[in-house]
C-alpha cells in the first residue's frame, strides 16, 4: 500500500462526490467498519451515512484538496477547503484537515477531522495548498 497514492485516491474521491452529492463514492474509499469522527466533540459515525447528511441542505459546494502530506508508512494528513451553498442560499466556507490511516488495500481504516467554518465565501489565504482538486 502507498499511503501517497492512498491519500490522493481518497482526495479525488471526496472533491468529486463533494461537488456532486454523492455518499456511496464517499463510502467507496473507507474499509468496512473504519473508525470516523468529522469533528472532536461528536461521535463515532458511519462515512456514507455522514455524507448523505452533509449532503443533504446542500445546493451546491467548490472544494479543493491540498497535497496530502504524509504520517508514517501507512498515515497522512490532507487539508481541504471548501465553499458551500445551502439549498436556501446560505453560504458558508469550510476550512479543515483530515488525518487519515489506511489499510492494507488503501482504504481508510481511521479518520479524524478537524475544520472551522465562515460564514460566507472566503478564498484560500496565501500559500494555501498547494491545490490538488
Amino acid at each position: 500500500m502507498d499511503a501517497l497514492h492512498a491519500a490522493r485516491r481518497w482526495a479525488d474521491a471526496w472533491a468529486r462526490a463533494w461537488r456532486t452529492h454523492d455518499a456511496e463514492l464517499v463510502g467507496s474509499v473507507y474499509a468496512d467498519g473504519a473508525s470516523f469522527r468529522s469533528q472532536p466533540f461528536r461521535e463515532l459515525d458511519d462515512p456514507t451515512g455522514y455524507a448523505r447528511w452533509a449532503f443533504e441542505e446542500e445546493a451546491e459546494a467548490e472544494c479543493r484538496f491540498a497535497e496530502p502530506a504524509l504520517s508514517g508508512h501507512d498515515g497522512a494528513a490532507v487539508e481541504y477547503w471548501a465553499v458551500s451553498t445551502a439549498r436556501d442560499g446560505t453560504v458558508e466556507t469550510i476550512a479543515g484537515v483530515a488525518l487519515l490511516r489506511f489499510g492494507a488495500d488503501g482504504r481508510v481504516v481511521a479518520e479524524r477531522d478537524y475544520w472551522n467554518l465562515a460564514e460566507g465565501p472566503v478564498d484560500p489565504y496565501d500559500g494555501w495548498g498547494p491545490v490538488r482538486a
